[in-house]
């Protein structure tokens, strides 16, 4: 399978709690609520179509605690994503879980590298990692990331965890698709190259 990392993030890079002011407000964290003014019907058929892509849905413990708390209690049929949220397979990346209340749910304990980094050679579309962005980061550096899915909101939160902000290895990316919803958010969707580029600026004549 090929994983793929969606991230909801703030023009100033905050991920946490998008979706609302009580989704996690770990670390005092009290400006949810963020992402949810700019949602649109442009973005909910994009959102809706990636899910569409994904044959499992992989998640840290913290995140994958909220998700189960809140998904099975949305019951409304109209609602693009629950069915799928609700039923596709879960996996958790975790060593003080020994399972999960959120069927179906698989609990991947030890390395999160080499246990994911097995979980990708099963066969399959894509792993989506929602969220979860400390596990993002550690697979980001660890190379195990193949796409790179962003949605940035058109705000500054100003405080909060940041979606990159932990040491880790350069990764290069190839932006492959962008666009922007008629409320503001950009949508962007890169392709991981391996190690990032360097260079030295030594003048315009250099890159014409």
């Amino acid at each position: 399978m090929k994983l793929v990392l969606t991230e909801f993030v703030s023009l100033d890079g905050v991920s946490q709690g998008p979706g609302s002011p009580t989704e996690d407000t770990s670390d005092g964290f009290t400006r949810g609520g963020w992402l949810v003014p700019y949602l649109d019907d442009q973005f909910v058929r994009r959102t809706s179509d990636w899910l569409d892509l994904a044959d499992g849905i992989l998640f840290g413990r913290r995140t994958y605690e909220a998700f189960a708390r809140d998904w099975p209690q949305i019951t409304d049929p109209n609602d693009p994503y629950t069915a799928r949220m609700n039923s596709l397979p879960k996996y958790v990346v975790t060593n003080t879980l020994t399972e999960g209340s959120w069927h179906p749910t698989t609990v991947l304990r030890g390395d999160a590298v080499q246990t994911v980094g097995d979980l990708k050679t099963q066969p399959g579309r894509e792993l989506q990692i929602h969220g979860s962005a400390r596990l993002g980061n550690a697979l980001l550096a660890a190379g195990l990331v193949d796409t790179l899915r962003l949605v940035v909101a058109p705000t500054v939160v100003g405080s909060g965890r940041r979606l990159i902000e932990h040491p880790g290895e350069a990764v290069g990316l190839r932006l492959v698709e962008q666009q922007v919803t008629p409320s503001g958010l950009v949508v962007l969707e890169y392709e991981a190259v391996g190690a990032a580029p360097v260079a030295a600026y030594e003048g315009v004549a250099a890159f014409v």
